[in-house]
């Protein structure tokens, strides 16, 4: 291997590389992981070089797994990599590069060799590679230390301590990244994983009482979100001063190696990363959402769980009555940011969604903002392009809003922020809009989206219970949000109407002529008919609720009132129909007195100064429209 050789295919190849995998033992002490380790490489920072980073390995991983029963060179190389992390958080103060360099190298094999192993062999088998060693005949195998919860002790001390800076930044990302790694038994395994002894290492033993210092590390490193050190940075320069030595010697046994080159440098096109994007806070983010969802041990809930449920606001002084054994404090100012900022990808929003579903404190300082469209507004976006994003993006951001939507203070405040120029909304130009009206616009646009594209029930079922939870505090509903309103209830009743006639139709046909079962028209006719009912509710809600804030849904309203005429004998809408008939009549009555070839704006007005006059009992607010729709996520 000269110097020259810059390609990720060449590692199946490199000769040390092949002895570390081969038959011979090498004791920890030997020379040989000096020039192991003496490389300089970058981590690969996109799938298509992990990929072939994966495949140049899977050689030398196969003739380990086999090799290893005898040699032990895993747990020599763990053993190696354990004595070089010792002095990591002097080394990161002092600036001393060129352990964290040979430390991060070591960790980055390891990394590469655990992905393989994972995916081939189970739990069982891995753990005792750990604890093979070479035994000379008539030697005693002396005491094995748990090398695997060292090491995993390990990485989650090097994660909390060691400071995030240039040249510490990629070792840190790889320990990140070998936690992920370790807790990816579950990709292999169709059924959940209860019982994982990497899994019992984390959750008691050494690495419990570090818990909230992990996750509080991972969050901040998720907020900070700071973008890879430009390519050679954590590698270190020749120093001017006398330093020379050390560094001739080390590229010198560099060139004989796996490659001289980062990714990215001579020789190897770049690759265009996003520009956004930060590695280390993507993996964190990754790292947490898997520790929050490990499965409880039946006399241990996960401590991960716990840490996220019960963590507070540095600005909180107040002591909680039980504090949980994991609680810390952390900057929520920052953590808000940062969210409102990430929406983008589909793990932030699963990590809006975890926080504000099981931790109170955050969801109470997240109502309590009065900036809520920062949050809002990304999450409307996310449904509005709702055929670019995957399904579960588009249900996180839905039951968001379902659980916001729970909030009375927040169902009455997104009336009152008023938004210019929604550039994203496309179907028409929006040039004010509250808040309110806008969260109306998009769920209602999912929901046709959905009846034409999915037919997902569910989808259906949350995004009305949304409204539901909204309807009883619609305010100065904007034009455009009422016309849709009442321009879905006219695409569910035409819906109503074909699959009633399919309904019939198939009734009098000849029955199973030939074979084919027939569609089961009644279901559907049962999913259409309740979400009319819920449309109605949330109508009806609206109107005995807020009536006299509304002038443009009762326009929107008598515009169409032919649409309710079918559901007025109908004997699933009856009770709910009499009080939008009674606004029909009321309202259609005062139009009639004022004359015919009114305009809008007179229009409007008679309906503003019948509002006022509508006697407040002649309206039956009918049981409670959202009731039934606010506990759909909790599933």
């Amino acid at each position: 291997m000269g110097a020259n050789s810059s390609t990720i295919n060449e590692l199946s190849e490199n000769d040390y590389l092949k002895k570390l995998s081969g038959t011979e033992a090498i004791s920890e002490n030997e020379p040989f992981w000096n020039q192991l380790l003496s490389f300089t490489f970058s981590t690969p920072t996109n799938s298509t070089d992990s990929k072939l980073l994966e495949e140049a390995t899977i050689s030398i991983c196969k003739s380990l797994i086999e090799n290893n029963p005898r040699t032990g060179n895993l747990g020599a190389l763990i053993r190696v990599f354990l004595s070089r992390t010792k002095e990591l958080k002097i080394s990161a103060e002092c600036q001393n590069q060129l352990f964290i360099w040979q430390a991060h190298n070591a960790l980055f094999i390891i990394c590469c060799l655990l992905k393989v192993f994972i995916s081939q062999v189970s739990e069982a088998e891995l753990l005792l590679h750990f604890s093979y060693q070479k035994t000379d005949p008539g030697s005693y195998e002396s005491e094995v230390e748990d090398l695997l919860e060292e090491l995993l002790f390990c990485l989650i001390h090097l994660i909390v301590e060691v400071p995030l800076l240039d040249i510490t930044y990629s070792i840190l990302l790889e320990a990140v990244t070998a936690l992920v790694v370790f807790l990816s038994y579950q990709l292999f395994r169709k059924e959940i994983i209860n019982e994982s002894v990497i899994h019992k290492y984390l959750m008691r033993g050494r690495c419990l009482p570090y818990t909230s210092r992990l996750v509080k590390t991972l969050l901040y490193n998720f907020i900070r979100q700071e973008k890879s050190p430009p390519p050679g940075s954590h590698i270190f320069q020749q120093q001017a001063d006398g330093g020379g030595l050390l560094y001739g010697l080390a590229s010198g046994v560099a060139s004989g190696l796996w490659t001289v080159l980062t990714l990215g440098g001579v020789g190897s096109k770049p690759t265009p990363v996003q520009e956004q994007s930060s590695p280390l806070a993507n993996q964190s983010l990754l790292l947490l959402l898997v520790l929050a969802n490990l499965t409880d041990a039946p006399d241990c809930p996960n401590p991960f769980r716990q840490a996220i449920m019960s963590f507070r606001n540095t600005q909180d002084s107040s002591v909680p009555l039980s504090p949980s054994p994991h609680s810390f404090q952390i900057n929520f100012n920052s953590l808000y940011t940062a969210l409102c900022e990430q929406q983008r990808s589909d793990q932030a929003t699963l990590l809006l969604y975890t926080l504000l579903h099981q931790n109170t404190n955050v969801r109470t300082y997240v109502l309590a903002r009065t900036d809520i469209e920062s949050l809002v507004l990304p999450i409307l976006e996310i449904l509005y392009h709702v055929e670019e994003r995957n399904s579960h993006h588009v249900y996180m951001s839905l039951i968001i809003l379902l659980i916001l939507t729970e909030d009375d203070g927040f169902n009455r405040s997104i009336h009152e922020v008023i938004l210019k120029n929604i550039t994203w909304y496309s179907e028409r130009v929006l040039t004010e809009i509250s808040l309110g009206s806008l969260l109306i616009l998009v769920v209602i646009r999912t929901i046709q989206y959905n009846m034409t594209r999915t037919r997902d029930k569910y989808l259906h079922t949350n995004c009305l219970a949304a409204l539901a939870n909204m309807s009883a505090q619609f305010r100065s509903l904007h034009q455009y949000a009422a016309q849709r309103i009442i321009s879905l209830f006219s695409l569910l009743s035409k819906k109503h109407n074909k699959v009633l006639e399919q309904a019939t139709q198939s009734l009098r046909g000849p029955l199973g002529s030939d074979d084919s079962p027939f569609p089961d028209y009644a279901q559907d006719l049962n999913v259409i008919e309740e979400v009319i009912r819920m449309m109605l509710e949330i109508i009806n809600s609206c109107l005995s609720n807020s009536l006299h804030h509304n002038p443009n849904l009762v326009y929107a309203l008598l515009y169409k009132r032919e649409l309710f005429e079918q559901f007025r004998s109908h004997p699933s809408f009856q009770d709910i129909m009499q009080n939008i008939d009674m606004v029909i009549g009321f309202f259609s009555s005062r139009l009639e007195q004022a004359g015919s070839d009114l305009s809008v704006e007179r229009v409007l007005e008679v309906i503003k100064q019948g509002a006022v006059a509508l006697p407040k009992d002649r309206l039956r607010v009918s049981m409670n429209a959202t009731q039934h729709c606010i506990h759909h996520h909790h599933g």
